[in-house]
């Protein structure tokens, strides 16, 4: 069975779809402390990227792991949300969802610290 939500095409699904994503970012930004960090981190961070790479890649590589950061965190509170709407209630597979969403967070986070690394000091 197909969503009812489903049925647009062309460019109202793009359109559409495009907005779904700005109400998306908006709520994240209100709800969520830890990507509401992470995007001042990133107005901090893709000027100094900009700054401090010396070349595109250099630049691109610095800015990319900045924005997966925000990505992974994005989709961390959808699962997070995703689990707190099925139950409240404590449960060891709830836990486990939570903590590997967590866990993506945490290495894109150690992801974007060592390219940084990298590039400025290799």
């Amino acid at each position: 069975m197909e969503s009812p939500f489903k049925g647009k095409t062309g460019l109202r699904r793009v359109w559409n779809a495009f907005h779904y994503s700005l109400d998306g970012l908006g709520a994240a930004y209100r709800h969520e402390d830890a990507f509401r960090q992470e995007v001042w981190l990133a107005v901090v961070a893709i000027p100094l990227a900009v700054w401090l790479g010396e070349g595109a890649l250099e630049r691109a590589l610095m800015i990319g792991c900045v924005l997966l950061v925000l990505i992974v965190e994005l989709v961390n509170s959808a699962i997070e949300a995703t689990v707190d709407r099925v139950s409240l209630e404590r449960h060891q597979l709830a836990k486990r969802a939570k903590d590997i969403g967590s866990a993506a967070v945490l290495i894109a986070l150690l992801n974007a610290a060592v390219v940084w690394g990298l590039v400025l000091v290799g």
